[in-house]
Formats: C-alpha cells, sequence, structure tokens
C-alpha cells in the first residue's frame, strides 16, 4: 500500500467502516518502515480494534506507542486524538482516573475540530460512567464545532451517543429526534459499524418507547450486521438481555449475559463490559426466581463498578442486590437503610429506576410492618404511574396498590391493580407473538394476586371468581397475530421441516445425528426470533368476564373453576344461579399427587400393568379431595366444566371419582369456555382425517371413522404433508388427526405432530385463517401443555382455541395405540350422532372394555373447550 499521508489517515474512519480490513492494513503499515506520524495512526487503529473486539492489555500497549511516536513527530493535533482514544481505553478498563486525565491532556493539546472530536469521546466516556449531565454538556459544545466544518461521520457519532444518553434519562422523544437525525447521515457515508451501531441503538430506543417487537428486530438486525463485519457485540448483548427480560425471557437473558462474560473473559476484553453484563446478568437470575445466582453476580458488579468510579452503575447493582436479598426473606432495618439510600442516590441522577428503588423500600418497610415508613416510601414510587413507559407505570400502580393495602383501603387496591392491568393489556396487544404475550402476564401477576387476595378477605365468591378470571389465560382472548406472508420465514419452516423429517429418519435407524440436530436448533432459532418480531394488531380484549352471562349460559350445569391463594386451594363452583366458595387442600400436595397419577397412567399404558389400577385409583381420590373438597357432592347432575390454574394443567380429570361418569370438559378459563360456547360452527361442513407415519395401529381407526361422515377428506402417505393438511384444516367442521404427538417442554410453540413431511407445529397452526371447529388428536401427549408467565398456557390445544376452534379431544399422557382406537371409534360414534365432544366422550368410556389399560385410555383423553 502507499504510504501517504491521506491513506494512511483514511485508517482511522476504515476502522468503524470494515474493521478487520483496517487492522489488517494497519499491521502492513507497521511493515514498511513508517514515518512517527504515520507508524502512530496505525498503532491507533490496533489499540481501537484491540480496545473494542480483542485484548484490553494489547490495547493500552498500542494506544501508548501511538501517543509516544505523535510526541516524536511533533503533532499536537496527532497526540491530541491519541489521547482521547486512550481515555477512553483506560476508563473501559477501569482506569477511570488516568483516563479523565489523558482526555484533559487531550484537550489541552488539540484545537478546533481535534478538540471537539476529544470531547465527543470524553462524552463517551462519562455516558459509561453514567456521568449523564457532563456527557450533555461536552456533546453541546462538540457537535456545534463538528457542524461548523462539516464533519458528517463524527456529528453522526455524536447525535447517536446524545440520543443514547438521552434514553438514559428516560427522555424518549429527545432521543428519537437524535437518532434520526444521525441515521439520515449515516445513509450519507460507507461506515458499515457504524450503522451497524445506529440500527442497535434504534433498537434501544424501541424498547424504551415499549415497542418490544421492533426492538427485538433491529437488535437482530443489527447483529447479523455486526456478523458481516467479524467484531463481537457485547453492548447489543447487554441491550438484549434488557429486552428479553421485559419480554418474560429471563432465563434466556440470563444464558446469553452469562455467555458473553465467558467470551469477554476469554479476550481478555473491556471491564467496563464486563460490570455491565454481570448487571444484566443479575438482573435477569432475581427475574428467574433464582435469587442466589442474582445476589453472586449483582455482589461482583458492585465491586466492579465501585473500583471503576461509576457511581450511576453501581447505585443500579445495589438495587438488584438488595432485591435478591429480599428474595431470600433477608429483610431487617438495614435493607430499609440501605433501599431508601439506593433510591435516594438514583433519584439524585435522574435515573428512571428511581422508582424501582422506592418501591423496594417500601415492600422491606412492608415486610417488617413499618406502615408510616412503607406509606411515605410507596407514595414515592406511586408518582411513576401516570407517565413513562409501560413496565414504569406498572411499577407505580404496584405502590399505589400497596399503598392502598397498608392503608387498609380495599377500594384503593382493587383500582390500582384494575389500572395497573390495564396498562400491561395495552402493553400485550403490542405483541403479536403467543408465546411473547403469555409471558408478559408474569409482569402482572402480583397485582392479580392482590386483587385476589382482597377479594377473599372483604370480597364474595363472585368479585373472587372476576379476579381470578382478570388475569387467567389472556392469551387466549384473541386470535395471535397470523405471521406475515415472510419468504424468509415460510422457507425456514420447510427447511426446519425437512431438517427434523431427516433427523427423526436417522435416529430410528440408529445413525448418528449432531450435525442434523445442530442445523434445526439453528433453524427453530431463526423461526422463534421472526415470529417474536410480529407487532400485535388486536385492540384488546373489550369483552370483558361478566358472570351474569357465564352463569346463563351453563344452565343446569356447573363450572368448577379452582384458584391458588397462598399456597391453597380455594374453588369457586358456578352455577344454579350463583358463585359458591370451597376450601380446597394446599396446591403442592395437589402437584404431587398429578404427577404420581401421571406416573401411574404411563405404567397403564403397557400391558401387564393392571396392579397398578388401585394405586392411581386411591390418588384420584386424593386428589379429589385436595381439589374440589366439599365443592365434589355439590356439583349437581348436569354436566361439569372444571377451570384449572395452569400449575395443574396436567391433572387427568375424568379419573376423579366424582366427574368419572359425567359430562366433562376442562377450559383454560372461564371466559374462554364462554368464548367457544358461542362460537359459531364452520359453514361448510367439511370433515377432514388424517393419517401421518409411523403408528403401531397405522391410523387403524380412520377407515372405520371415514365412513361415519359421507365422503370426509382423507389425507394419508404422501397426501399427509404440512401444506395440504393446512390448507384442508382451515374451517373445517371437524378434523382428526391420527399421528405421532411429541411436547416440548423447552419451546412449547415447537410441540408437533409428525406428518410425511416432518413436524407440524404450533407456529403452523397459527398460519390458519380459522381452525376446524372441532378437533381430535388420537395421539399420546397432545394435550400436555407448558405452564408460562402469570397463569398461561403453550402448547397445541390453547394453539387452537383462539383460532377458531370451540372443541378439542385431546391426551394428556401417553397411551396404548391399540386401546386408542376402540375409543376413538366409540367416541366418532357419538359425535357422528350430534353428542358434544364431551358427552361423546363420556359414552366412549364408559363402551371400554373395564381392564386397566382401556380404563387408563379413556382417563388420559380430556375434551376441552365448549362444541
Amino acid at each position: 500500500m502507499t504510504a501517504g499521508n491521506d491513506t494512511v489517515l483514511e485508517l482511522l474512519p476504515m476502522v468503524f467502516a470494515a474493521p478487520n480490513d483496517a487492522l489488517a492494513r494497519a499491521e502492513g503499515v507497521l511493515h514498511t518502515d513508517p514515518t512517527p506520524l504515520h507508524a502512530s495512526v496505525a498503532h491507533q487503529v490496533i489499540g481501537i480494534w484491540q480496545r473494542d473486539w480483542g485484548d484490553m492489555r494489547l490495547a493500552l500497549e498500542h494506544l501508548r506507542r501511538a501517543r509516544a511516536l505523535a510526541a516524536r513527530a511533533e503533532s499536537a493535533e496527532r497526540e491530541a486524538d491519541v489521547l482521547a482514544t486512550l481515555g477512553v481505553a483506560l476508563v473501559h478498563a477501569g482506569r477511570t482516573r488516568q483516563g479523565l486525565a489523558a482526555f484533559e491532556r487531550g484537550i489541552e493539546r488539540g484545537t478546533g475540530h481535534t478538540r471537539a472530536r476529544v470531547r465527543y469521546r470524553r462524552a463517551y466516556s462519562w455516558w459509561v460512567l453514567g456521568h449523564h449531565r457532563e456527557a450533555l454538556d461536552d456533546l453541546r459544545r462538540a457537535i456545534t464545532v463538528l457542524r461548523q466544518v462539516d464533519d458528517v461521520i463524527w456529528t453522526a457519532r455524536a447525535l447517536t451517543l446524545r440520543a443514547t444518553v438521552h434514553l438514559a434519562l428516560g427522555a424518549v422523544d429527545r432521543a428519537d429526534a437524535d437518532f434520526t437525525a444521525a441515521e439520515a447521515l449515516w445513509e450519507t457515508t460507507g461506515q458499515e459499524h457504524d450503522k451497524a451501531d445506529a440500527v442497535e441503538s434504534r433498537g434501544l430506543a424501541a424498547f424504551r418507547s415499549g415497542d418490544v417487537p421492533a426492538a427485538l428486530r433491529l437488535l437482530d438486525e443489527a447483529e447479523e450486521r455486526y456478523a458481516k463485519l467479524g467484531t463481537p457485540t457485547f453492548m447489543l448483548d447487554i441491550r438484549r438481555c434488557e429486552v428479553l427480560m421485559a419480554a418474560g425471557l429471563a432465563p434466556e437473558a440470563l444464558a446469553e449475559a452469562d455467555a458473553a462474560i465467558t467470551v469477554l473473559d476469554g479476550i481478555g476484553g473491556q471491564s467496563t463490559r464486563k460490570a455491565e453484563l454481570l448487571l444484566a446478568a443479575a438482573r435477569a437470575a432475581r427475574l428467574a426466581e433464582d435469587p442466589a445466582t442474582a445476589t453472586a453476580r449483582a455482589a461482583l458488579a458492585v465491586r466492579l463498578f465501585a473500583g471503576q468510579r461509576r457511581t450511576w452503575w453501581e447505585a443500579h447493582a445495589q438495587l438488584v442486590l438488595i432485591e435478591a436479598r429480599m428474595a431470600t426473606g433477608r429483610s431487617s432495618g438495614r435493607l430499609v437503610a440501605e433501599a431508601v439510600r439506593v433510591a435516594e442516590r438514583l433519584s439524585s441522577f435522574g435515573a428512571p429506576a428511581a422508582p424501582e428503588g422506592w418501591l423496594l423500600a417500601g415492600r422491606i418497610a412492608l415486610d417488617l410492618h413499618w406502615t408510616e415508613d412503607a406509606e411515605r416510601y410507596l407514595a414515592v414510587a406511586a408518582r411513576s404511574r401516570h407517565g413513562g413507559p409501560p413496565l414504569a407505570r406498572m411499577t407505580g400502580w404496584a405502590a399505589q396498590a400497596l399503598w392502598a393495602r397498608a392503608a387498609g383501603s380495599a377500594r384503593g387496591v382493587l383500582e390500582a391493580c384494575r389500572r395497573g392491568l390495564d396498562v400491561l393489556d395495552d402493553h400485550r396487544t403490542t405483541l403479536g407473538a403467543s408465546e411473547l404475550r403469555a409471558r408478559a402476564t408474569a409482569q402482572g401477576a402480583e397485582l392479580a394476586s392482590l386483587a385476589q387476595q382482597v377479594s377473599l378477605e372483604r370480597g364474595g365468591p363472585r368479585q373472587l371468581l372476576v379476579w381470578s378470571e382478570r388475569w387467567r389465560a389472556t392469551v387466549l382472548s384473541a386470535p395471535p397475530t397470523r405471521p406475515p406472508a415472510d419468504p424468509a420465514l415460510l422457507s425456514g419452516l420447510t427447511a426446519y421441516r425437512e431438517i427434523a423429517a431427516r433427523a427423526e429418519g436417522a435416529r430410528m435407524d440408529g445413525r448418528p445425528v449432531p450435525t442434523l440436530e445442530r442445523e434445526q436448533r439453528r433453524l427453530e432459532r431463526e423461526i422463534r426470533s421472526r415470529t417474536l418480531h410480529i407487532r400485535g394488531e388486536s385492540p384488546g380484549d373489550g369483552d370483558r368476564f361478566d358472570v351474569g352471562r357465564l352463569l346463563e349460559r351453563l344452565g343446569d350445569g356447573r363450572l368448577v373453576e379452582i384458584a391458588v391463594l397462598d399456597g391453597r386451594v380455594q374453588v369457586l363452583l358456578c352455577g344454579g344461579g350463583r358463585v359458591r366458595r370451597f376450601a380446597g387442600g394446599l396446591v403442592a400436595e395437589a402437584e404431587r399427587e398429578a404427577e404420581h397419577v401421571q406416573a401411574g397412567l404411563r405404567r397403564l399404558a403397557h400391558p401387564g400393568a393392571d396392579g397398578r389400577l388401585p394405586v392411581v385409583e386411591a390418588a384420584g381420590r386424593r386428589l379429589e379431595n385436595l381439589l374440589l373438597g366439599e365443592a365434589a357432592a355439590r356439583l349437581g347432575p348436569g354436566p361439569v366444566v372444571i377451570v384449572p390454574p395452569a400449575r395443574l394443567h396436567q391433572v387427568p380429570w375424568a379419573l376423579l371419582p366424582s366427574l368419572r361418569e359425567r359430562v366433562l370438559s376442562v377450559s383454560p378459563s372461564a371466559g374462554s369456555w364462554l368464548r367457544a360456547r358461542e362460537t359459531e360452527p364452520t359453514p361448510d361442513g367439511r370433515h377432514v382425517l388424517v393419517r401421518g407415519p409411523g403408528l403401531a395401529t397405522g391410523g387403524a381407526e380412520v377407515p372405520e371413522v371415514a365412513g361415519r361422515y359421507g365422503r370426509p377428506t382423507v389425507l394419508e402417505h404422501e397426501d399427509a404433508r404440512v401444506p395440504r393438511v393446512l390448507e384442508e384444516l382451515d374451517g373445517a367442521a371437524l378434523a382428526h388427526i391420527a399421528a405421532h404427538g411429541t411436547f416440548r417442554a423447552d419451546s412449547p410453540m415447537f410441540s408437533s405432530l409428525r406428518m410425511a413431511d416432518g413436524p407440524l407445529i404450533v407456529h403452523d397452526f397459527e398460519r390458519l385463517a380459522r381452525s376446524p371447529y372441532r378437533i381430535i388428536l388420537s395421539s399420546c401427549d397432545t394435550a400436555r401443555l407448558a405452564s408460562v408467565g402469570a397463569d398461561e398456557l403453550l402448547g397445541l390445544v390453547t394453539a387452537l382455541l383462539p383460532l377458531g376452534t370451540a372443541g378439542v379431544v385431546a391426551s394428556s399422557a401417553p397411551v396404548n395405540d391399540e386401546a386408542v382406537v376402540a375409543l376413538m371409534l366409540a367416541l366418532h360414534k357419538g359425535v357422528s350422532g350430534g353428542l358434544s365432544l364431551a358427552e361423546a366422550l363420556r359414552d366412549a368410556r364408559a363402551a371400554l372394555p373395564g381392564d386397566a389399560l382401556h380404563q387408563a385410555t379413556g382417563w388420559a383423553f380430556t375434551a376441552f373447550g365448549a362444541a
């Protein structure tokens, strides 16, 4: 390369346009016996690369060498520029005092344009340190000069940084204006790394304004841009952790933060970024209910921030540390004092997290029964309920509810809970993905629980029912936003099916499949990522739950809603024009019994396990006492609808003695049962029967069932491919699918039914315009669901209910294939004769042989919904 002055100086902007090329060229310069001036530039470029994406020790060595060479070249402007780069590196290395001293010398040595660049980099360091007002002052002075000399690149950088500082202070509108101006400037340059940083920053702005899908989309786009440049993305990791936590994905945020820390340690990277990643990990661990990990990460973050003289950040880490300690039950007067000090420091910084500090102080004081102090702290926290992004307002309404609780105002508690959950409702409707909407409900769990507790203590059964419904199965209250006609998403789904089918075939042949499994996991991440980007279109659930409407629709039937308060079951029996409450047992005991029953059903699915039948039946009796209590004797003669909480979804309700011979259905909520009850059948009356591959019986029931419905559509062999199956299912009156079911507890949206060309997953069902009015899934585990959020369920059944399906029959346990055939034939006999799914399933159970194998098969299947 030529060593001309202009050519070498071009390496400095190049390091943020094509970082790896800039590094290679700078190293090439050093092999050409350069002048001190040119060598100074080359060492500075290498130092920048190592500072931002490599080893801090090497970065400092190169930058100190660059400064010495600039002094030898007798270029004050060159020396000032290097001092600014060195100052940033020293701050990132945790040597804050030395870094700030380097900036002072740089400002002294530089003039005009160079001094403005030095001020920009000092402003960046002020932002890293959490000194936001100082950062804004340096940026104001720098931007004025940079605009005067028409320095597009540095002006865009300064505007981007100023927007980021505004976000840290909660000034979203000012940030948006600066981001918009910076983006217009970046489009005129070739600074690819800077452009990626701008996209990342817009993702942060979207998050701060409450748009989680846009934030995820922009951060993913930024990551793709960085990947093309081959640079690590530690700041992006930190920001994505924030967004994942807001989306209810705290375990994923913790895993991402810990992975980034491992990479950073491996390259000897920036100490400042490590501290920030530790803080992100601590927050994620706290939200994931892992206080031990949260305490360890937060304590280390506090020490690092203190050593780096980053008081703004230190206060945020102390907040998480106190929250983690409180979660372990360590409330004390000393902890209250620490929380107050942190809240005061956050308030003095103007940090948006200050209300969280006051709320924390109020919580601890309440635990200690320091009512006056608690009310004072909560009153300060409650001020945030009227402004800011949704989660900040949620903090305010939580404080208001606790304040009202401490003051003994039941009406005040319920009003605050209502207003807070309304805020979260509005937030949830911006989320298009069912998974995000379900997980986001966790943020309202405390408010819903508070309202339920007050209703139990001071209200009647009707009020408790209303509040039990308020935050239950909300994801089913409106259809999910249909995925867009995204070619990349559709091709990803097709590729996923192909790879999954190949992996399954290899496993069946006993061949190793690590490469295929890695590719399958990659495609899963890609599909999930694209679905999480979908923005919600639903305006919210205006159809509030109406107890009177429920009682009217029940007729002579009964609906049993099971609530859990303070670890104990509360049974709400609805019917006969009224709502009554009965006490049940401890929910922990019920969960243990349900696990024993599930284990027993798995054993009974195999011939020769008849001796287990009395054990399973006895467990069913114990479950009834725990879950229904005295309500079991007051169910009346009519049909019964059970509405369990998400944590009890695995109970095989037909096993309970008082429910065995009844017309029985299960619903995730009373509201979803009402919607199913009022769903009109599809007009075309089509019947679709599907047989997937690999069934032990070959789906033997399908040919016989087909004869009951005139001329149904039968899809089998190569016709049972996912695109064709989805086409026929859309809007059908009845669908019967005999196919292997796989439940994915780790990723419930990838639970599947095996078709000829691979798995039919939950994401596929969500592409239907309208799912079948009734659907029967005859295979194992098709009714298994994952409990997420506050009281939400994800899986095949819950994917169908909001899409127009009014009734589903599915199994919550492994079943015997041969016994299933007999059950399905008896079931369709009733359905074709005009019975509802629940009525037909009741009769089908009664028609089975009395041996343990067939009895267990009947108990494993459940009718969901109301059709």
